[in-house]
């Protein structure tokens, strides 16, 4: 048996959309959930009040289906199977607010508490109904804090003043701000509530007969102008009158505004007509009139604001505006979706839309509107994601799982073998989103990967993070940095082809007092592949080309290779090595065929007779090395399914040409040995490319075809 709320919730849904087998079966999965807390509100209570907002069918239902009790019932790929998509999408971000930590009262004057409004936006920023939703919810919650302990019933109504409601105030809902404020004021400071309603029960019967007296006398002004106005008394709210005895240390008596008056009319033009006749009628207060039509709020907000005394000496507030303006100051950008279903949405309102989009982007600026007294930075370079408990933690731009684990703590970084994100498991290369909930999957030894330190395979994105990947190697025992270090080394010669790097200019170059001490730096990480790299294709002349021509430099050549001393040769590039820009290079005058480029690593090179010698020539990379250059590539790996797809995926997401694949397998072994030829502008993109080959599952080597 429904309860009577319940019976009026279904009848309104059903005068407004219809009830449909969507919001049936949502109804019953919300009224199912046992509520064995009394200080969290019903779905369907709230969802009523996001009815009364206006707002669309798809709003409503994502409401029933956020009731706390549910969340661990129904599932985000539930919903997508009996719904659709947008509404598993609301349902999900309104659980991920609902679930934040709530204010404590001795957070709430920290910066840290602005920091955690700006990520609450951010995290809902993909669409709006989230926020007005969880709005709702908090009005809901708040009369239920009777039920609460002293310490999170004033901190919940603290929050709500300083977070909530402004929030509530520049999305321009006046309602929701104005029952957020007094709700939240009856918590915190009963006894001053309960005085100031008295006095206005009080004078409400003198206040009820003065207003109208008043009405009916500038109606008849209005009727004798063949004006159309709709008349009403103002209630004024008990936070604002608290507030204004505080601040002008004002007894209530000595209020003015307590006697308000609010007109509606059709047009902005009779907006300033009916001003006119108000303040020809009555004296008006100067410095109590602002023209919010002209200058509107920040928040779209608009309205003519005035003050005039009548005969007997008493003040009366008046506020001026058209239907619409009223409609707008009261359901802010919430009534949006009543202009969606087929009246025109006007600039104003687009306007405040506009600027409440541009809210939930997190400048400084708009959140210091929400809460002036505390500045903030700009967020576009952070990421807001969940953990499964609801806590926010923020990761920069780019961020990965590992980014989120060690934002965490040290320990569960360097224990993490694997990520869940919004509940499914994920590569820990995976590019986290704001609003995505991530649960990290650790071991129990901590043991992180050398891996995870190569800016090419894409594990880490923040510089702290990498830093205590590094500083954990740095304490690791220093014989198994050496062997590590060795081996990182081996692999890195053999993956580039280089067979001549001479150990000794190396140790010299890092400075480093013997080789040991330079393998045990590099199982550290304090010296990279790609230093090694950068160092090898710089290193200066070795043997064969002491006696390179060496003739006066030439401005650079805008061709591919630049000859020093000579222009418009032909040229061509070895086969035996192919080189690419970044390569150290080498030019080979030969007999018939003009200038052989050659990399100067380049076995053949190094083996050439004496005589030969004489006849290699300095060159250089030209303004034009932009083009593609084949390059070959060896890779050994086990077999498995779906090897070479993954393979495949790699080169296509970064963008590399293929131009020729050659696998074979040893059964025996299951040994894959592919070679590939693909075509590259530079050896920094080789260096990428042999990354990412070699971190895919069941790869053991990757390396470059001399």
């Amino acid at each position: 048996m429904n309860s009577p709320q319940d019976q009026q919730f279904i009848e309104a849904v059903t005068s407004k959309f219809g009830w449909d087998e969507q919001f049936a079966r949502a109804y019953d999965y919300a009224s199912s959930s046992e509520h064995v807390d009394k200080r969290r509100p019903r779905s369907i209570n709230v969802a009523a009040r996001v009815l009364g907002l206006g707002m669309d069918r798809e709003a409503v239902i994502a409401t029933l289906l956020s009731d706390p009790g549910l969340r661990a019932l129904l599932t985000i790929e539930q919903i997508e199977t009996e719904f659709n998509d947008t509404i598993a999408r609301l349902t999900k971000g309104v659980n991920q607010l609902n679930t934040l930590k709530e204010g404590k009262p001795s957070q709430l004057d920290s910066p840290e508490q602005a920091e955690n409004l700006r990520r609450l936006l951010m995290a809902i920023i993909s669409d709006a109904r989230v926020m007005l939703i969880k709005l709702c919810y908090r009005v809901e919650r708040l009369p239920l804090l009777k039920h609460a302990d002293y310490e999170q019933r004033r901190g919940i109504a603290q929050e709500t003043l300083d977070i909530f409601a402004p929030l509530a105030n520049r999305l321009g809902m006046g309602l929701l701000k104005w029952e957020l404020e007094d709700l939240a004021f009856r918590a915190l400071e009963p006894q001053a509530y309960k005085r100031i309603a008295k006095l206005l029960e009080e004078k409400r019967s003198e206040r009820e007969a003065f207003i109208k007296r008043f009405g009916d006398h500038l109606r008849s002004l209005l009727q004798e102008q063949e004006i159309n106005a709709s008349l009403q008394g103002r209630v004024k709210h008990i936070v604002s009158i608290w507030r204004k005895m505080q601040r002008k240390n004002l007894e209530f008596h000595e209020l003015f505004d307590v006697r308000a008056v609010r007109i509606l009319v059709d047009s902005v033009a009779d907006c300033y007509a009916v001003l006119g006749i108000v303040h020809t009628s009555w004296q008006h207060v100067p410095q109590e009139f602002d023209d919010y039509i002209a200058n509107p709020k920040d928040n779209g907000y608009q309205s003519l604001h005035t003050a005039v005394v009548t005969e007997d000496g008493k003040v009366v507030e008046v506020q001026i505006r058209t239907h619409q303006m009223h409609e707008n100051s009261e359901l802010g950008v919430a009534s949006h979706w009543r202009y969606k279903e087929g009246a025109k949405l006007d600039r104003r309102m687009e306007s405040s839309i506009a600027q409440m989009r541009d809210l939930l982007q997190g400048s400084a600026e708009e959140v210091s509107d929400a809460i002036s007294e505390i500045s903030t930075v700009a967020s576009n370079d952070r990421v807001y994601v969940f953990t499964p408990t609801g806590q926010i933690v923020d990761i920069p731009q780019g961020g990965t799982p590992l980014d989120f684990a060690y934002s965490i703590h040290s320990e569960v970084g360097h224990r993490c073998r694997g990520a869940k994100v919004n509940g499914r498991i994920v590569n820990l290369t995976t590019v986290l989103e704001t609003g995505d909930e991530v649960e990290i999957l650790t071991s129990r030894e901590s043991r992180p990967s050398r891996d995870w330190m190569n800016r090419n395979l894409g594990f880490i994105k923040s510089a702290g993070t990498r830093s205590k990947v590094r500083n954990w190697f740095n304490h690791q025992d220093f014989e198994q940095n050496l062997l590590d270090g060795k081996s990182i080394y081996d692999r890195m010669l053999s993956k580039f082809a280089i067979h001549d790097a001479d150990l000794k200019m190396l140790v010299a170059h890092f400075k480093r007092s013997d080789a040991d001490q330079f393998f045990a730096d590099i199982g550290r990480g304090l010296i990279t592949s790609a230093q090694m790299l950068g160092f090898l294709q710089t290193e200066p002349e070795r043997d064969p080309f002491r006696k390179i021509k060496k003739e006066a430099k030439t401005p650079a050549s805008k061709d591919e290779v630049s000859i020093h001393g000579v222009g418009n040769l032909l040229t061509q590039f070895a086969r035996c090595c192919k080189p690419v820009p970044g390569d150290a290079i080498v030019g080979f005058i030969t007999i018939n065929s003009g200038i052989t480029i050659h990399k100067r690593s380049c076995s053949n090179i190094l083996s050439l007779p004496e005589d030969k010698c004489q006849r290699l020539i300095e060159v250089e990379w030209g303004q034009k090395a932009g083009s593609v250059y084949p390059v070959e590539v060896s890779m050994t790996a086990y077999e498995r399914t779906g090897l070479m797809q993954d393979i495949s995926t790699i080169l296509a997401n970064l963008k590399v040409n293929l131009l020729n694949i050659n696998s074979n397998t040893n059964r025996d072994e299951q040994i894959v040995h592919t070679r590939m030829t693909i075509e590259i502008h530079s050896v920094d993109e080789l260096v990428t490319i042999i990354d990412k080959l070699s971190s895919v599952p069941n790869v053991q080597e990757v390396r470059r075809i001399a």
